[in-house]
């Protein structure tokens, strides 16, 4: 029985790992969940699962919640989170919110030798050097849950890491690999939410259709797997079924196939290194597969790739700079205030012009987000807000 922290149950990876953890009660219990303001949902998890732990946003939904459940434990903001890693039973945490709010809870459920699921680029993007140097000096285990790297995690096996020749991260593309980058300005805020593949929250679908979400996979990969930035590569696969492949020193490749559905990652993050028998996932039917399809990736187009390789090169609190910028450059094209065209222009003027350093601690880390998005936010104002 793995007792669980889930982080951000109220998203797309908390809904689809309560019905993990609904289908395998007997496997599977919930102890304490996290979520930010949609408490009509949460009231509902609640409701169902009674969990011993619940942790809100702020203040004023927490005292919201509390009228609905007068008796539950209910926390709030940074502490709530650390509350729900710390509960003495807990032993596996699912990380699922998006951007680094749970970075400390992250390295609390380190300290505390839990397994963390870990379906959050930006945690290792950001700080991935702490979060390994912690992990070296602990027993928990950092299994991912986003599917290229579940993907990865499984081609590889039990295979040593010096017989791997390269891992190859596929990207849908999302909808606008075919599209010139001259008509990149054009493109509206509802086309670019329209997914042709996933169904995820507003910033994870614009990180798919400019493949920032494939850059950020490209360093989170590196912290995952400690391999050189030459051995990960991407390559274009609209129909999202290979998640991703490893190419060992034979020249052999092994893939991960199924259809998209981030049950399958979830459940299998919380299995390892078992297999549970499962069927709330639809199964994969090669006889109405149809063709598989790849494409390289237009590196000048999506010039995001080449800014996670600078990265790379860079170390230190690039990372962190990267996807801060990257944040605050998605909620203006989201507000309608820059165009699909100009996020990575602004994203490239920040992260180009930055001087770097070692983020050895949190505080390093929330200073460089801090500084970062009160840069590209005032950049954007001078020089491209329409």
């Amino acid at each position: 029985m793995r007792n669980i922290a889930l982080l951000g149950s109220t998203g797309s990876i908390g809904v689809n790992a309560l019905r993990v953890i609904g289908g395998n009660r007997e496997k599977y219990r919930l102890l304490t969940l996290s979520a930010g303001e949609n408490i009509d949902l949460l009231a509902r998890q609640v409701s169902e699962f009674s969990p011993q732990v619940v942790s809100v946003k702020d203040k004023k939904s927490a005292a919201k919640l509390k009228e609905i459940f007068p008796g539950q434990k209910i926390y709030y903001g940074a502490e709530g989170l650390l509350e729900a890693v710390s509960h003495p039973q807990v032993d596996t945490m699912i990380s699922a919110i998006t951007g680094t709010t749970a970075l400390p809870a992250t390295l609390q459920s380190i300290k505390n030798n839990q397994r963390i699921c870990l379906a959050n680029k930006e945690t290792l993007v950001a700080a991935g050097d702490l979060i390994n140097e912690k992990l070296a000096r602990s027993s928990a285990e950092l299994i991912p849950i986003d599917s290229e790297q579940s993907a990865i995690f499984q081609s590889i096996g039990l295979n040593h890491k010096d017989a791997i020749r390269k891992i190859i991260l596929t990207a849908s593309g999302g909808p606008f690999f075919k599209k010139s980058k001259a008509d990149f300005s054009k493109i509206t805020t509802a086309e670019a939410l329209a997914h042709p593949t996933w169904s995820m929250g507003a910033k994870i679908t614009i990180d798919s259709a400019t493949l920032m979400n494939k850059a950020l996979e490209i360093i989170e990969a590196f912290f995952l797997f400690k391999l050189k930035p030459e051995q990960i590569d991407v390559i274009i696969h609209p129909q999202s079924i290979i998640h991703s492949m490893v190419e060992f020193i034979d020249s052999s490749v092994i893939a991960q196939l199924s259809l998209p559905d981030m049950k399958i990652p979830i459940l299998y993050s919380l299995s390892y290194p078992d297999r549970v028998d499962f069927n709330g996932a639809e199964k994969l039917d090669f006889s109405k597969l149809g063709k598989l399809e790849f494409h390289r990736v237009d590196t000048e187009k999506f010039s995001s790739i080449g800014m996670a390789r600078y990265v790379l090169d860079q170390g230190g609190n690039s990372g962190a700079v990267f996807n801060a910028a990257n944040e605050v450059a998605v909620d203006y094209f989201l507000q309608g205030k820059i165009t699909f065209r100009q996020i990575f222009s602004v994203v490239e003027e920040v992260l180009y012009k930055e001087k770097f350093y070692p983020a050895a601690s949190v505080p390093d880390i929330e200073e460089t987000i801090k500084n970062t998005k009160i840069k590209t936010g005032n950049y954007i104002k001078e020089n491209w807000s329409r």
